[in-house]
């Protein structure tokens, strides 16, 4: 008895001490640097401070993975992802392949994953330390695909897999029945296709499908600043590079890609069940991160009714592309189709970072804010009816337009058959017109055309004006842009619109200077900025990084801006220096 006694004292003491200490140790695991960093950069952990129920939850990804072996053209059936890496303990991931051949692991599809869903909060390694590893939709399901298995039981068949998105890091240099198969599937389910567009010209590739599709959400890579010291190349962030990320426009004229977001994460090594390693700077990489933050935003959806438009089951996908296009920021150099501005109208993105960069906490706000009557941030899930009328508007009001930005798009599907080889049906395609318009609400006389977006290729237009500073009263306005052509047959057109007022950027960041982004400006960048500049004068097919005034043209003026800002330096190499 006297050992019982002792032993439920020790006991009791221990719990007390335990209940003592528990805030500080929660605290303490709390204040551990999150990894992936890039998620940070994203808004991913800022957006689940803010709602702290996105964790992925009641959201399925299916994500597809191309076998890292093939022997005579057949794929060896390595396509999986190390499940014995401590980040996916306890994950709902199921797979499907062939089953001819005894599955094997791949380290692209393992990287991809624990981006994507991966947590380990006793995560550490030899450089970083201690830290709390937590993927952009940790508590999310996966069913994992092998490429060739998913095209013969859900593309072929145009049968759509029992997800929420569809995320892929594949890609072909060419249009294939493949590639329309995916776009099929995205018109014809609504379903939401995340691809990567392909990782430069250093790689030699351009656009690649399906993630130049039209109906395919397409992303590009930021890449991290150039730097040694892995702590800050994991935390910190440049621009998008033609040569790291393909360029637009597609082989017939469209934008692409749509998006852009970092990619260097740290990802879980294939080969240590315990560590972690820097995935690059690779668009495979960027996919994920996108794909999870429509997953996130898909949970919210399905928890409010109000929100249902969201994720329904005809033109959802168009609704998220919207909203995520809507909200992206826009990085230094951002401006429509190639160097110069003749084609603004005409060209929705621009060819390398599409509508921006993307911004998970405004694409939250974008979708819960809805549509509200004047609201400056909304979205809707709409049609157009040639029989009816032939526009919709959006009304919003300004109190103090000065220094306002008014930010719109447009967004909906092309039409595929749904039968193999799933060939483009063209008659059937809309082509709508996005206008925004400065609005008199004493004199309809005063009105005008504030801006427009009227691509007659692209199935997005997209729209970022300045507000007039006399005019507080804006109507937002989809209307079709051919109504006359005899070869369209369209009647119905659903569509998603999507809107918001920002601040005037005034202060232009490091990276309209720092060209390298090795933290500093110098003669390494003097020399980036005068072979573009020569470059530019030979030729304007070429992207080329240096119109820092934003006049149309990389010229002198532009030359001399840079050398005003020389040694300037970054924030993370000033704190890196003063550690």
């Amino acid at each position: 008895m006297a050992y019982n006694a002792n032993k439920m004292l020790s006991i009791s003491i221990l719990a007390w001490v335990m209940a003592l200490y528990a805030p500080a140790i929660a605290a303490a695991e709390s204040e551990l640097t999150m990894q992936p960093q890039g998620l940070n950069q994203a808004g991913i952990y800022a957006l689940k401070q803010l709602d702290p129920t996105l964790t992925g939850s009641g959201v399925k990804f299916a994500v597809i993975c191309r076998s890292i072996t093939y022997t005579d053209g057949e794929p060896q059936n390595d396509y999986r992802p190390s499940v014995e890496h401590n980040c996916f303990n306890g994950k709902e991931l199921s797979f499907y392949d062939q089953g001819e051949l005894p599955a094997g692991v791949s380290p692209h599809s393992t990287a991809i994953c624990s981006i994507l869903l991966g947590e380990d909060p006793n995560a550490s390694d030899s450089q970083l330390g201690q830290f709390n590893y937590q993927g952009v939709a940790a508590e999310g399901e996966a069913d994992i695909y092998e490429f060739w298995h998913f095209l013969i039981n859900n593309v072929f068949s145009n049968t759509p897999p029992e997800a929420d998105v569809v995320t892929t890091s594949i890609g072909n240099q060419f249009e294939d029945w493949w590639t329309r198969g995916f776009e099929s599937l995205a018109e014809q389910h609504g379903l939401v296709i995340v691809a990567g567009i392909g990782n430069g010209s250093n790689t030699y590739d351009p656009t690649l499908y399906p993630g130049a599709g039209s109906n395919v959400i397409g992303v590009g890579v930021i890449n991290s600043v150039n730097t040694e010291d892995l702590t800050v190349a994991l935390a910190n962030f440049s621009l998008a590079y033609p040569e790291h990320s393909s360029i637009g426009p597609t082989a017939d004229g469209r934008c692409k890609p749509d998006i852009v977001t970092v990619g260097n994460c740290l990802a879980a090594d294939v080969n240590e069940p315990n560590q972690y390693e820097p995935a690059g700077n690779w668009s495979s990489f960027s996919t994920p991160i996108v794909a999870g933050t429509i997953g996130l935003l898909r949970q919210k959806a399905k928890q409010d009714p109000n929100l249902s438009a969201a994720v329904d089951p005809n033109s959802g996908n168009c609704v998220m592309k919207a909203i995520l296009m809507n909200s992206a920021t826009k990085l230094a150099y951002w401006h429509k189709g190639k160097l110069s501005k003749d084609d603004d109208h005409q060209v929705p993105l621009d060819y390398i970072q599409g509508a921006g960069a993307l911004n998970a906490v405004g694409a939250y706000k974008h979708l819960i804010a809805k549509q509200a009557d004047m609201s400056q941030t909304g979205w809707n899930l709409n049609q157009l009816e040639k029989n009816e009328g032939l526009e919709k508007s959006y009304k919003i009001v300004l109190q103090n337009p000065a220094d306002k930005l008014i930010i719109a798009t447009t967004v909906w599907n092309k039409h595929y058959s749904n039968v193999y080889p799933f060939e483009a049906i063209p008659e059937k395609d809309a082509n709508l017109r996005l206008e925004v318009w400065a609005v008199d609400a004493n004199d309809p006389n005063n009105d005008y055309l504030l801006d427009y977006s009227d691509s007659s290729i692209d199935n997005v237009e997209h729209v970022y004006c300045q507000a007039d500073p006399n005019y507080t009263d804006y109507e937002i306005t989809v209307v079709y842009s051919d109504t006359d052509d005899p070869n369209k047959m369209v009647a119905t057109q659903a569509y998603a619109a999507a809107w918001n007022v920002s601040e005037k950027q005034n202060d232009k960041d490091i990276g309209w200077y720092d060209l390298n982004a090795d933290g500093i400006v110098n003669e390494l960048d003097f020399e980036i900025m005068f072979k573009n500049l020569t470059s530019s004068s030979n030729s304007s097919d070429g992207y080329l990084l240096g119109d820092i005034n934003t006049n149309g043209t990389i010229d002198v003026n532009d030359l001399q801006i840079l050398l005003s800002y020389n040694n300037q330096t970054a924030d993370w190499l000033k704190e890196d220096i003063s550690e």
